[in-house]
């Protein structure tokens, strides 16, 4: 099959979050899986997400989809697969490949964090590819085609053996945000001589400064007057708490840090650590700071298949994805996370037992080719 992708690929490095590995993943997913992919190389698609004014994304939005609509005409797919933020979204320009007979289906792995219900612009999809499962009420309320499936991961066959344990590490890879500082620090004072490694970026920054002049008062109130219409008093509240919470590390978790990764040592630190961390709490002013939200990360898929011994936080879905106890390891909380890291530590057998059913769950379930079989299946193509 012949498969359109539009997956923030862009030759440009953008001052966006990191976007570029999902192009690496879809396309060699996609062709392990046996299909062949083709793109728009003349389209910045990650250039859609820079902050820009009105009319430079409505430009932006003409150009992009202006050559990829004609791109199909000389050369037709079977399929349109994407990952796009509702602002990347021409309705015109999809339904006009819609009409091609080229379905649509974008995936998206961001609605619980940031949308409170589904924006209309998603509604053009023939079909939306959704991997939280906590977004799935929010599908179903606002009546679009969407279907369950794991995150869209690859993994090159060469890290696809299983490997052992090199270290007695408890290893955490991942950038420094509130809520993750704020777990680890409630696991080093129940116990502080817990034998963790913290790996990634923002770690040992410094709070940043403010960089341009205060706002005035006329600015600062139609920004909060703003946050309070798209938010509500309640996110108003949550994010000033926040703000008072936010302190420097204590001095045992500095102790803890140990840098960043690059991508050989991430690969190996993952799957021959005796225990590799997950965690799904994320930042939001829509929860309290100490009863945070949770959604299953790409971490969740990655890491399994990489071999680890994975010991993640629980959130709703997990159970679907695996076997909890003999494929994957959860805790909900400090306390348990602490009694899970004990356990596993004293138990070899069922470290060796995870990181070996682990792997093969993810590997043979989870994976692109399985994922794109089932979307096939599903549009009858």
């Amino acid at each position: 099959m012949k498969i359109f992708i539009s997956f923030l690929q862009s030759k440009k490095a953008h001052s966006i979050p990191a976007y570029s590995f999902w192009e690496y993943y879809i396309k060699n997913g996609l062709a392990e899986a046996g299909h062949t992919w083709q793109e728009c190389t003349d389209v910045d698609w990650a250039l859609g997400l820079v902050p820009k004014n009105k009319q430079e994304q409505s430009l932006w939005l003409a150009e992009a989809w202006g050559k990829t609509v004609d791109h199909l005409k000389t050369s037709p797919a079977d399929l349109f697969l994407c990952y796009l933020y509702p602002s990347q979204i021409s309705i015109p320009a999809i339904s006009e490949i819609k009409k091609m007979g080229i379905p649509v289906v974008n995936f998206f792995c961001d609605n619980i964090r940031l949308f409170k219900k589904i924006p209309v612009e998603f509604s053009v999809f023939d079909l939306n590819w959704v991997p939280e499962h906590k977004a799935l009420k929010l599908y179903q309320k606002a009546g679009y085609p969407f279907i369950n499936l794991p995150m869209p991961m690859w993994v090159s066959p060469e890290f696809r053996k299983l490997k052992p344990e090199l270290n007695k590490q408890i290893s955490f890879i991942g950038s420094k945000d509130i809520q993750r500082q704020l777990f680890f620090e409630e696991v080093v004072n129940l116990r502080a001589d817990i034998p963790l490694d913290i790996y990634g970026s923002g770690w040992l920054d410094s709070p940043a400064q403010p960089t341009i002049a205060t706002p005035g008062l006329v600015e600062k109130s139609k920004y909060q007057y703003h946050f309070l219409k798209e938010n509500g008093l309640n996110s108003y509240r949550h994010k000033l708490l926040q703000r008072k919470a936010l302190k420097p590390l204590s001095n045992t978790i500095r102790n803890n840090i140990r840098g960043n990764l690059d991508f050989a040592d991430y690969v190996t630190i993952t799957s021959t650590s005796m225990i590799t961390v997950g965690i799904n709490r994320y930042p939001s002013f829509h929860f309290p700071l100490n009863k945070p939200d949770t959604y299953s990360r790409l971490r969740d898929i990655e890491a399994p298949m990489l071999g680890a011994c994975y010991l993640t936080e629980y959130t709703e879905g997990l159970e679907e994805l695996y076997d909890i106890g003999k494929e994957i390891e959860v805790f909900k909380d400090a306390q348990e996370f602490i009694e899970k890291v004990e356990l596993l530590t004293a138990d070899n057998s069922k470290r060796i037992e995870l990181k070996t059913n682990g792997q093969k769950k993810a590997l043979h379930e989870h994976s692109i080719t399985q994922s794109i079989n089932k979307i096939i299946a599903r549009l009858g193509l």
